[in-house]
């Protein structure tokens, strides 16, 4: 049975960790059944551009959905998508997503994702922080979902941004239940 995953580039900042995702799960799926759905906000296709400054996203071999499509078949539970990374997630999206607004298949899906008991893991790339910002983190977070900000590691001696980037990519991988190669601290 294949593993199904819910990949949602969201309208921040940060396309290279949403690539660097598409890249790594790429190359899973060659060796491991997996079924990728994937979501952009419009802010995520306009980043793309401007960040990456391409439309490679088009590439990958995923299923792709146009963010208004509520007939996508993780606008449902029944579907069975065991897991959702948004990434980047903008502010404006973990707000909707934490006060139960579904306007767009990103929101719905995370929705879906929570009420039926499942992993949603969201990467935060804003930063500061306000108050509301955190409020907001936090009721995902009691309504189980996992905040992961896109905040590098150090540890493993990066060598170039790739790597660096790639230590919270690997991060993301291993809370979604990926076994991966990635540096373990203390093996």
């Amino acid at each position: 049975m294949k593993q199904k995953i819910i990949i949602a580039i969201g309208g921040a900042s940060g396309v290279i960790y949403a690539k660097l995702l598409l890249d790594k799960l790429k190359l899973i799926s060659e060796r491991t059944p997996l079924q990728v759905g994937v979501v952009m906000s419009s802010n995520a296709h306009i980043n793309w551009q401007l960040e990456i400054g391409d439309d490679s996203y088009q590439s990958y071999p995923f299923q792709y959905y146009d963010a208004n499509d509520f007939m996508a078949p993780f606008a449902s539970g029944s579907a069975r998508y065991k897991t959702m990374i948004i990434c980047p997630a903008s502010m404006g999206q973990i707000s909707r997503i934490a006060n139960g607004i579904s306007s767009n298949l990103i929101e719905r899906a995370a929705d879906v994702i929570l009420k039926e008991r499942r992993r949603l893991i969201v990467v935060p790339r804003e930063m500061p922080y306000s108050l509301i910002h955190i409020r907001n983190m936090e009721a995902l977070t009691l309504a189980g979902a996992i905040i992961c900000p896109a905040s590098p590691s150090f540890y493993s001696n990066p060598k170039n941004v790739d790597e660096l980037l790639s230590t919270v990519v690997d991060r993301l991988l291993d809370l979604a239940g990926f076994e991966i190669d990635s540096f373990r601290w203390g093996e």
